[in-house]
């Protein structure tokens, strides 16, 4: 069952209980606006859905609220932080801010983030960078969850990778993990007793399940692309481990939880290049493009990445955020 809930007092609920653990208030804050903003935009998934786990995390003194990344080394466009084990979703969008921030001053930035924890809706960084006028590029590792082509057992993460390039007609904001699913969809389908529109994964002799609950339990999640997806998850592994100088997915495997993840944030400032003005154009033609495409399906056209983003948003802002109720019911029972 869903109920919706106005945006600001989702907001306001989410910041209460941070404070009630302890985060400092305008951490709290950004914090419960980063979760809100998620589920407001249509990705309950990895927004509410995921405050309670998080919460758990901070029990299990995974998460440092008060911790705060600190760069450890610089070689001029590039940055390399420490996130201290500090609360995902604010290093990351400290990251992207600083990604930001070396783009506007020089055309391009990059922060390497190691030590960090799951960072929620990937997608919010994206937003974040093109809110600022910036193209966005970021990717993490995770825990194994994910096997490799052909492998009975979880080795790589599903890794997600978000491009996002600004445009006034309309961002384009890839948010997509490598696999097929991502674990909080498959978590909402399994809840409501739903199997998977399309083969999600595999079962314990390998063949292909639409199965939420058993491809979530042996975390053997199919790869976007099949094997493609495999190898594209392991090169985003290893450039996040290498840039950041932090753990790899295996590593990460060896801990009893996913902590201490390492993630790549890259900003370039179309503006400082001239291509600000020709870009719009540019980026409309290819959207004309794709928007002439013949269909399946009367009524039906294509749409690019981000597109139904802004739809969501606004009528989520009209009708309040769909919440599942049994979790805020949760969250609110931590208050009284």
């Amino acid at each position: 069952m869903e109920k919706r809930v106005d945006f600001s007092a989702l907001q306001e609920t989410l910041k209460q209980v941070l404070l009630h653990y302890h985060f400092p208030e305008e951490r709290a804050s950004l914090s419960a606006q980063l979760f809100a903003q998620a589920s407001l935009d249509g990705v309950p998934s990895h927004g509410v859905n995921r405050f309670l786990s998080y919460l758990s995390s901070i029990e299990k003194g995974l998460i440092v609220p008060s911790a705060q990344p600190e760069a450890v080394a610089k070689f001029g466009g590039f940055e390399r932080w420490n996130g201290h084990l500090g609360p995902g979703n604010l290093n990351a969008h400290a990251a992207m801010k600083g990604a930001i921030s070396m783009a506007k001053s020089t055309g391009f930035g990059c922060v390497a983030l190691q030590n960090t924890n799951h960072w929620m809706r990937a997608g919010n960084y994206g937003w974040q960078a093109v809110e600022a006028g910036c193209i966005g590029i970021c990717f993490t590792n995770t825990k194994p969850n994910m096997p490799g082509w052909g492998g009975s057992e979880p080795k790589l993460g599903n890794n997600p990778l978000v491009v996002a390039i600004p445009r006034q007609n309309g961002p384009i904001v890839l948010d997509t993990a490598m696999s097929q699913f991502a674990y909080g969809k498959m978590a909402i389908y399994a809840k409501e007793g739903k199997e998977m529109p399309y083969a999600a994964g595999f079962d314990g002799e390998g063949k292909l399940s639409r199965s939420p609950a058993e491809i979530i339990q042996k975390e053997l999640a199919l790869p976007i692309g099949l094997w493609k997806g495999a190898g594209l998850s392991l090169v985003l592994d290893m450039l996040a481990m290498l840039l950041s100088g932090g753990q790899a997915t295996f590593e990460v495997g060896k801990q009893d939880d996913e902590s201490g993840l390492s993630q790549v944030f890259l900003a370039v400032n179309p503006e400082n290049f001239g291509l600000d003005e020709w870009m719009e154009e540019r980026l409309d033609a290819v959207v004309s493009d794709l928007k002439e495409s013949g269909v399946f399906g009367k009524g039906n056209s294509l749409r690019y990445p981000g597109e139904q983003t802004l739809k969501v948003r606004a009528e989520n802002i009209r009708s309040g955020v769909p919440v599942d109720e049994d979790i805020w019911i949760e969250i609110n029972n931590i208050l009284t």
